[in-house]
């Protein structure tokens, strides 16, 4: 159930994380899989491995609104999607508005009903994330495209297959564009595709169900249009950014935790850096054991699409480099409101130069002090669970509702192994 309610988390510092905790479902890859889902005609597909976080809850009610049939078996984390029935050919504006997500229903609606609209979109606010080059690669794939102040509305004409090139490798752009080619008539190539392993996840998805992918986990990938797609039984991949965030916080807090369910190979360019500073880390099947000794390093981060150090962990970072022995140079290249962070981080005791408008120092070790901070955004809440954790007293984190867009259960997770974190909610009406 999706709680539209202001949160506030209660974290008190000086807490040792410690013992086992599940990796849950990738946001990344749920979302364009519940999307993708759409696009069978008949059956149910079964989905396990299911983050339950607010974004996930956003996305069902969507698929609801334009006629999917949708069950939620929270317990057990498995949804079963029916969409036989899709009825409209409207996004809900008031859904919408709430996660930028919302546009990976585009391709789905857009085949199975000829046309699609869509008015604003929401998520963080982390600046400019223009969305021209998804309806650029629709009008290639045969669609026509028409913009007034309001909406979008993209009706397809002769759905075919075309060579697309992405000016930026784009997560949510590749899986788009890959939903929307698998029905089109002919061959499409994407080059410039986005590298990340949901994007894979995605694919595997959609090739179960019937779609001719090729090139899976390359920078170019070849869709064979298929005439129909059928609903399947898929477990989604877990999620790397909750791994990497759950790494730092024992990190942080000098803690030794097992990760279940995770894959150490996820980390990438994570690891290294983590590694780098002091972290070890130790494999043994899906479970990664996390822990830390000694003093902790600096480093050294630059932003990139994947195989890139993901922007998703840049707050969390810049949270564990205040902890660190010495300046660390952490610089954004993707998006421009990454460091709402940094002020929060100040109130903290924190000790952050904004060295441009992409790049900051954030000068260790820091003594921190409980203070009332703000979550910006979803990933800065993260960064603030961490800071918290290790700073004296008791941090207050408003607006923590955000947090809940990205992490499923954190309150529980996280008491689990040792972290004292309490919730306080407001009243407010909820979305069953």
């Amino acid at each position: 159930m999706f709680n539209n309610q202001s949160v506030r988390y209660h974290v008190q510092g000086g807490q040792r994380i410690e013992g086992s905790v599940i990796v849950q479902g990738a946001k990344n890859a749920a979302l364009p899989i519940i999307a993708a889902s759409l696009l069978a005609k008949k059956g149910q597909t079964i989905l396990h491995n299911v983050p339950l976080i607010n974004d996930v809850y956003v996305a069902i009610e969507i698929a609801r609104a334009l006629g999917a049939k949708i069950k939620l078996h929270e317990e057990e984390h498995v949804m079963v999607i029916d969409a036989s029935d899709i009825t409209t050919s409207a996004l809900p504006a008031e859904m919408t508005n709430m996660i930028r997500g919302s546009v990976l229903f585009l391709p789905p609606v857009m085949v199975r009903t000829g046309s699609v609209t869509i008015a604003k979109v929401g998520g963080c606010n982390l600046g400019k994330r223009s969305l021209d080059f998804h309806y650029r690669g629709f009008v290639r794939l045969g669609a026509e495209v028409t913009e007034d102040e309001e909406r979008i509305s993209v009706h397809m004409g002769q759905h075919r297959g075309a060579y697309l090139y992405l000016d930026t490798p784009s997560h949510t752009g590749t899986e788009n564009l890959m939903a929307a080619a698998c029905l089109a008539k002919g061959i499409t190539t994407i080059e410039n595709a986005a590298l990340e392993p949901e994007i894979a996840d995605v694919a595997n998805f959609l090739n179960l169900m019937g779609a001719k992918i090729s090139g899976v986990g390359t920078g170019i990938l070849q869709i064979e249009g298929v005439k129909e797609l059928s609903a399947v039984e898929y477990t989604i991949m877990p999620d790397r950014i909750d791994s990497g965030t759950l790494a730092m916080l024992a990190a942080a807090t000098q803690g030794d935790i097992a990760l279940v369910g995770g894959y150490l190979h996820h980390f990438g360019i994570v690891r290294a850096k983590l590694e780098q500073m002091g972290v070890e880390f130790m494999e043994d099947g899906p479970v990664i054991r996390v822990r830390r000794r000694g003093t902790l390093r600096p480093v050294n981060i630059i932003t990139w699409p994947y195989p890139g150090y993901p922007t998703d962990l840049q707050s969390p970072m810049i949270a564990l480099a205040c902890l660190a022995t010495g300046n660390s140079y952490i610089r954004e290249t993707l998006f421009e409101n990454r460091f709402g962070v940094v002020q929060e981080m100040g109130k903290l005791g924190a000790s952050i130069l904004l060295d441009s408008p992409t790049s900051v120092v954030v000068k260790g070790p820091s003594s921190l002090q409980g203070a009332t901070v703000w979550a910006h955004d979803l990933r800065a809440g993260s960064a603030l669970i961490i800071a918290g954790a290790a700073a004296e007293g008791t941090t207050i984190i408003d607006n923590a509702q955000m947090i809940e867009r990205g992490y499923s259960a954190i309150i529980r997770r996280l008491s689990s192994v040792g972290i004292s974190i309490k919730e306080e909610r407001a009243e407010a009406a909820s979305v069953a």
